[in-house]
């Protein structure tokens, strides 16, 4: 599928900033598509890393910002990570949208947060802004949660969960889950009321091999 296959249905805006990079949708952002990324359903995308899971969220994401309003969240585990997510939505679609990072005190609301569109954040974060009854909450139309897997975490999983639990009663909003690595993945879906999308494509073929005698045999070479 060609990303000019799929123009009307994105932001004339959003399209021209994709158009400059992207020719052709990698097989995950197909799926997603049709599986229902433009009509709000919720969705558990499954693929190797840097398959192109996070431009699936960015679609859903600007998509809805754009055309209906609202907000957006986008949940990951680790401050860094929320960070460089950050930087690279904000260098994006910084013309577009307005972005902000919310990962400092836990005791606080960040008031100033309703002024923004997209918002990063980490779960524990995000659970204390619940807890402060941030009232720019309730407009919240999309929520990515990456590395999903997480929800098995013994240290990070409650949370993550609870928060999970707590939006989807509080809201209807589409949640897209992301992750390379989920043992469970329907028993997930199902809980999220969501659609499956598995793929196993990656941009680098992965190979496996030894390494002896300062040399790598790869279990795919010729003997």
């Amino acid at each position: 599928m060609l990303l000019k296959d799929i123009k009307k249905y994105l932001p004339k805006e959003f399209y021209e900033i994709l158009n400059k990079d992207i020719n052709k949708l990698r097989p995950s952002q197909e799926k997603a598509i049709k599986k229902g990324l433009f009509k709000g359903k919720n969705l558990l995308v499954c693929t190797p890393t840097a398959s192109g899971k996070t431009l699936i969220a960015e679609m859903a994401m600007l998509k809805q910002l754009l055309e209906k309003g609202g907000k957006a969240i986008y949940v990951v585990p680790l401050k860094a990570l929320a960070s460089e997510k950050y930087k690279d939505f904000k260098k994006k679609y910084g013309g577009l949208i307005k972005v902000a990072l919310s990962i400092g005190d836990l005791d606080s609301s960040d008031t100033g947060l309703y002024k923004h569109d997209l918002i990063l954040t980490t779960s524990e974060k995000m659970d204390s802004l619940i807890r402060h009854k941030s009232r720019w909450i309730e407009d919240i139309k999309v929520i990515v949660v990456d590395e999903i897997h997480l929800l098995n975490d013994p240290g990070r999983g409650p949370t993550l969960e609870i928060l999970l639990t707590i939006l989807k009663q509080m809201l209807n909003a589409q949640i897209i889950g992301l992750s390379a690595t989920i043992g469970n993945p329907q028993e997930l879906a199902d809980w999220m009321d969501a659609e499956l999308v598995i793929d196993l494509w990656r941009p680098v073929k992965l190979r496996k091999g030894i390494y002896y005698g300062k040399k790598i045999e790869y279990e795919d070479e010729e003997k």
